[in-house]
């Protein structure tokens, strides 16, 4: 089971993947990728659950094996 991951790590694989932000898109945070968009929960004290960050990368259509070489 992967472990849990920081907010900071969140934004920064996206990021190098090609995805800009986060910007403010209303109660939460957003990341964008031409028309595509991610929604990013809100700053919380310590880490994302893995579940909830397998359901961020499936918003992003990313795949976990492109995520795990970053």
């Amino acid at each position: 089971m992967p472990k849990p991951i920081k907010r900071r790590e969140l934004i920064r694989r996206p990021r190098a993947m090609g995805w800009s932000g986060p910007d403010s898109g209303g109660s939460h945070e957003v990341m964008y990728k031409g028309p595509q968009k991610i929604t990013l929960p809100n700053p919380h004290r310590g880490d994302f659950d893995w579940s909830l960050t397998k359901r961020i990368l499936e918003q992003a259509n990313i795949a976990l094996t492109d995520w795990d070489k970053l």
